[in-house]
């Protein structure tokens, strides 16, 4: 079985992508093909040591889901699911989009419910990134004066994603050497 599992919420695609860049950069021996939340079970993601968890935020710092006009469920539904699991002795990972110049107030806060969910469940959040290279008044995902993953913003600096995600997927190999 692979190594690492990713999985991801998404209604627009560009979260699905990230996934498939992080999938095939990792190679199909170390990393399971990208999931969509909304097509899996918390047994699924327990069978994995290793997560890596993508979502976008989508309006003024919500979670992709029903109540934001996605088609279909996504984390907004899946993370209730998580109560009462343990997720100790796993190692979890997140990226998230956002617009840095439309939502300025709560940039990628998304990410914030996935670490605060998966830490309660007992995971060890790793993979935390540097806010430097960005320009926003808020955000709920940083912690300790750094993001709770990999931010990335498509919209705006989508030239630095490539180098970025490099860089988050090296320091990434490392935690879980």
């Amino acid at each position: 079985m692979a190594k690492v599992g990713i999985f991801f919420g998404t209604d627009t695609g560009n979260t699905r992508r990230i996934a498939k860049d992080i999938s095939t950069t990792l190679t199909g021996a170390v990393a399971a093909k990208p999931v969509n939340i909304r097509n899996v079970t918390v047994e699924d993601l327990l069978a994995f040591d290793t997560l890596i968890l993508g979502t976008p935020t989508y309006g003024e710092g919500q979670l992709p889901g029903l109540s934001t006009g996605n088609a279909t469920e996504s984390w907004e539904e899946f993370l209730p699911k998580m109560s009462g699991y343990d997720f100790s002795g796993k190692k979890v990972a997140i990226y998230g989009l956002g617009n840095q110049k439309s939502y300025p107030a709560e940039f990628v806060d998304a990410m914030f419910y996935l670490y605060e969910q998966f830490k309660q469940c007992g995971a060890t959040i790793i993979g935390a990134w540097d806010t430097e290279g960005y320009k926003f008044t808020g955000s709920k995902a940083v912690v300790d004066d750094r993001f709770v993953g990999l931010v990335l913003d498509q919209e705006n600096q989508k030239d630095l994603t490539p180098a970025r995600l490099e860089s988050w997927l090296t320091n990434l190999a490392e935690a879980w050497a």
